[in-house]
């Protein structure tokens, strides 16, 4: 059984103006026969629309991801974040008066405000109910064992593991520090902790993961994975096997960050970027204050886990070397 958290459609902090979620994450890739079968061995509710799809977590009305097909190499389009009725004025002022504003992305599918991003991409504000987590995501029940009293269950016990929701999206970007001063300065996005100008990550002031989106360094924009919650390190490695199983080899894990203390096990899909599974990732609560940390970057990454692959900091979205 799913277990899924409620959205909240009522007004966060009032002392702040600032997007409370990421709503959707929309990209292109070439064939989208690859993005169905990709998705649907990583656990999401893959829902046909055309030459697109729209992935849902199961047992969640969301939708998080909008994949489209165009026959060109994977590229991020643009991302979508959610925002309080409340703000919408504040923040089109605020977008006009900084001369950001830009017209609708031609894949987009919903109204909303529009500006243009520090990297190239354009973002999207729209008026929505808040999917962002507003507490600690609790861990999944304990299962119930028929191999009682043994710690661990039999193999055939284990069935599908299921994403419940997007916790996190990280891009890259050639300018940490002006992604983050624009996220500040516009978004109301806060700092939860950086290495320098190597990595970033940045939290919603309306409580959220210690990150909601973060930023790492490459020579051209583009996105490096999205991130999704699980209940339990046992899940995250029971995910890795399955898509292991079902033929996507190539990851990195099982481990644990230090910046945000969650356990991980990334996926490489068939772009070259990653679908991250996540568990037990730090909270930042709207209501107590976080001190973001600069780290240096061997105390920025893992605390533990198998050596880290090259191209696990490729960047497939920058244009090939002659």
């Amino acid at each position: 059984m799913a277990v899924t958290h409620s959205v909240q459609s009522g007004k966060g902090r009032d002392d702040v103006l600032a997007v409370h979620s990421i709503d959707t994450v929309v990209f292109t890739v070439p064939d989208i026969e690859e993005a169905v079968k990709f998705y649907t061995a990583f656990g999401m509710d893959v829902k046909r629309d055309g030459n697109a799809v729209n992935l849902f977590t199961v047992g969640h009305s969301h939708c998080w991801m909008r994949v489209i097909e165009n026959k060109q190499p994977k590229a991020l389009q643009f991302l979508t974040f959610g925002i309080y009725a409340e703000d919408e004025a504040a923040f089109k002022q605020k977008i006009e008066q900084l001369g950001l504003g830009c017209a609708p992305h031609p894949l987009a599918t919903r109204p909303g405000l529009w500006l243009k991003g520090p990297d190239g991409h354009p973002f999207q504000l729209v008026v929505s109910d808040k999917v962002s987590p507003s507490q600690k995501t609790p861990a999944t029940p304990a299962r119930a064992l028929a191999r009682h009293p043994a710690a661990a269950p039999a193999r055939s016990q284990i069935g599908k593991v299921h994403p419940r929701w997007l916790s996190h999206v990280l891009l890259f970007t050639p300018s940490v520090s002006g992604l983050i001063d624009f996220c500040e300065a516009v978004l109301g996005l806060r700092l939860s902790d950086r290495s320098g100008d190597l990595v970033a990550f940045m939290h919603t002031p309306h409580g959220s993961d210690h990150h909601l989106l973060a930023c790492v360094h490459s020579e051209g924009p583009g996105l490096h994975h999205t991130s999704w919650d699980l209940g339990s390190v046992d899940e995250v490695g029971e995910a890795s096997e399955q898509m292991r199983n079902a033929g996507y080899a190539d990851g990195w894990g099982v481990g644990r960050h230090v910046l945000g203390s969650n356990y991980f096990y990334y996926v490489r899909d068939p772009w070259g970027s990653f679908a991250e599974y996540s568990a037990d990732i730090d909270f930042i609560s709207s209501e107590y204050p976080w001190t973001a940390g600069d780290y240096a970057p061997e105390d920025s990454f893992y605390l533990w886990g198998p050596s880290v692959p090259e191209w696990f900091v490729a960047n497939t979205e920058l244009p090939a070397k002659n």
